[in-house]
């Protein structure tokens, strides 16, 4: 009997990371992220954003609490509507993870309890120049 051939090789370089990339392909800011847009002055900025042709619908149509941009207002407001939105609203309502609460957690101090945000959907501007 002779030594059969081997037709192919079984390595896979093209497929090693596709769960990786699988992961990440959608993957939005952390909501510790999204209350640091929260604050006053970040959230003025990304919503009244320069035109960028670069961006979907020029970088004018943001959500703050999803941050998606979206093509145009008619967009945005059913998004406002959508389960995904409302879910991300209610994630935010938690105050997020700070290092002092870390240590409390690991026997540095006394419990305290999480504290909630009032959490709306942002206001939108009609006026449509």
């Amino acid at each position: 009997m002779g030594k059969s051939k081997q037709v192919g090789s079984h390595r896979s370089s093209k497929k090693k990371h596709i769960a990786k990339t699988w992961k990440t392909k959608r993957r939005t800011k952390d909501l510790d992220q999204i209350h640091a847009d929260m604050t006053p002055g970040n959230a003025a900025k990304l919503l009244k954003q320069e035109v960028d042709y670069d961006v979907t619908g020029s970088a004018q149509n943001y959500c703050l609490h999803c941050a998606r941009y979206f093509v145009d207002l008619k967009t945005m407001k059913e998004h406002f509507k959508t389960k995904v939105h409302k879910k991300r609203l209610k994630k935010l309502r938690e105050e997020p993870y700070t290092q002092a609460e870390a240590e409390r957690a690991a026997g540095m101090g006394s419990y305290i309890p999480h504290k909630t945000i009032e959490v709306h959907t942002q206001q939108v501007e009609e006026n449509m120049d």
